[in-house]
């Protein structure tokens, strides 16, 4: 009898280990509360309506940046801001959601990455591939990626306006962008074929890049976003590979964690705050797992707390797609930027 006892607690810890590695945050509380209409948009923009948010990030002032698709909602889970060329795509909040400032009109015609640097300074990539989008010429816009200064002056341009490929100074839909503590400039190249990390000095000077389409470590499914740890690790989201992979910024192999769900945006805060929004998941795409935001730490990878999708009753109906850009403030504050339920969250403990 004692031989069976062992056996079956020796069983019962193995599933107990492997449970906690796949799916740790199935389990786990949402200790947050949902702040009803918090940004405060005009009446002029839209009717004070969003269509589809796509990113939010903090600057280093706290204010809360947020990227959207011009009020868009079509094409549904890829709205455009061609044909809406009046409209900013770049909005600036304060943490109460008063709007302070906005720009970027004609910029951009499908806007996807987003990353505030150290200095302030707003980077936005645009992952548009079509010529025209609902019957409208993009005017040769797409697959590049641009920093501005915190006005909207355009600083630098990286990548050909309209042109697809795989070179030194060519994207196929960049889906992110985030900036080393050096200034060297990352950029995930993921919405096309290239699924690869692309690394730039701070002048825009190609350096390296890593990664091919695969599931191996170091190969990609479809890089969604980036961003960096305090130690300067850099953490992607392999989205179709329901993974986060973690390297160092010459492009090794560090390590792959599964526990955060299918991951479409990511935030790694000052303290080792790690957000993960997963805004895929359903019955057919990563079938058996939950759809929200995963928060953790970097420095053990717990999944701790876990925000459940607005939008997850809908989950199995539709293929638009949840919160894909997520952050967290100076007090702990969570922001999610919704592509499908038109909205920009935030969550207070």
């Amino acid at each position: 009898m004692m031989h069976k006892a062992k056996v079956n607690a020796a069983l019962v810890a193995a599933v107990v280990m492997a449970a906690a590695s796949c799916g740790a945050a199935q389990a786990q509380s949402n200790p947050y509360r949902l702040v009803e209409s918090w940004a405060q948009l005009p009446a002029s923009m839209n009717g004070g309506k969003w269509g589809e948010v796509i990113a939010v990030k903090p600057d280093p002032a706290g204010n809360i940046w947020v990227l959207h698709r011009c009020f868009n909602v079509l094409p549904a889970g890829a709205a455009t801001c061609v044909g809406r060329d009046d409209i900013p795509p770049i909005l600036k909040f304060d943490t109460s959601g008063k709007l302070l400032e906005s720009f970027g009109q004609g910029l951009l015609a499908f806007p996807h990455g987003f990353h505030i640097d150290r200095d302030g300074n707003v980077w936005v990539t645009d992952a548009n591939r079509n010529e025209t989008v609902l019957g409208i010429s993009a005017n040769g816009r797409g697959h590049q990626v641009f920093k501005l200064d915190p006005h909207g002056k355009v600083l630098m341009t990286l990548g050909k306006a309209g042109v697809p490929g795989k070179g030194p100074d060519t994207f196929n839909q960049p889906t992110d962008v985030a900036i080393a503590p050096n200034g060297d400039i990352f950029v995930t190249d993921g919405h096309g074929k290239n699924d690869r990390v692309v690394k730039f000095s701070k002048d825009g000077q190609y350096i390296k890049e890593w990664g091919k389409t695969g599931s191996a470590p170091g190969e990609f499914n479809q890089p969604h976003a980036l961003d960096f740890d305090p130690q300067g690790r850099i953490f992607v989201a392999d989205r179709s590979n329901n993974r986060l992979q973690i390297f160092d910024q010459d492009g090794n192999f560090i390590d792959s964690w599964k526990q955060f769900g299918r991951p479409s945006g990511l935030f790694i805060a000052h303290d080792g705050t790690l957000l993960v929004t997963d805004s895929q998941t359903n019955e057919k795409t990563n079938p058996g797992q939950k759809r929200g935001i995963f928060i953790g730490n970097i420095k053990d990878g717990k999944v701790t707390a876990f925000i459940a999708d607005p939008d997850v009753a809908q989950q199995d109906n539709t293929n638009i797609s949840g919160a894909s850009g997520i952050s967290v403030d100076a007090v702990g504050s969570v922001y999610a930027a919704d592509v499908g339920p038109h909205n920009v969250r935030k969550y207070v403990k």
